[in-house]
């Protein structure tokens, strides 16, 4: 099978890409509006992408536009990182999964996601948005640049603390216990993801 994927209408790229390029990691991003109100949303075109400075890139696209015509607009997490700058990264274990995919719910702007899926908000040490307490992961981090081509949008972050979660990582050699991380991954579109325990290793040659 050949796809001519330029010649695919966008909904259908997405749906190929998305299913075939996995498993992806998930951000599950805090921000915060110029009301302090908190929004949370998870996007899975997402990675760090170096570590001098620690860079971390995401991508939250528009709202769809509606049938009655109103036109697509930046979700609230591209439009509250436009206004201030700051928000919070989140990975998540398996325990968080569904109250994750709860959040995606379109809520009318200004709702709390957090309270909606029964989740805690605490305060994060460098930036305005808060972390949620229940996540293992999290990385603080301000916007270097959004670039926007055709109609992504990619947010470049630097990275200014991570909290993780007591017990994952050694701080003699920072390295991670494999035993006790085993994040969700996000797999085929339109709801699928998977699960991390069964892993392997494979040692570099010298």
């Amino acid at each position: 099978m050949e796809i001519d994927l330029p010649a695919l209408p966008p909904a259908e790229r997405y749906k190929v890409l998305a299913s075939l390029v996995t498993p992806r990691p998930i951000a599950w991003i805090t921000t915060i509006d110029g009301l302090g109100r908190v929004n949370a949303a998870p996007f899975s075109f997402f990675n760090v992408f170096g570590s001098n400075p620690p860079l971390v890139a995401f991508a939250p696209g528009n709202r769809k536009a509606t049938k009655n015509g109103e036109p697509a607009i930046p979700k609230d997490t591209a439009r509250n990182i436009r206004e201030n700058g700051e928000f919070v990264v989140h990975l998540l274990d398996e325990p968080l999964a569904e109250q994750m995919v709860n959040t995606s719910a379109s809520l009318e702007p200004g709702e709390d996601e957090l309270a909606a899926a029964g989740l805690t908000a605490v305060p994060a040490k460098t930036v305005s948005p808060p972390r949620i307490a229940e996540a293992p992961v999290a990385l603080e981090g301000r916007e270097h640049q959004t670039l926007e081509i055709g109609s992504n949008r990619m947010v470049v972050g630097i990275i200014s603390h991570i909290y993780v979660r007591d017990g994952m990582i050694n701080e003699e050699d920072w390295y991670l216990d494999v035993k006790k991380w085993a994040p969700v991954g996000r797999m085929a579109s339109p709801d699928w993801y998977c699960r991390t325990e069964s892993i392997f290793e494979i040692p570099r040659p010298k």
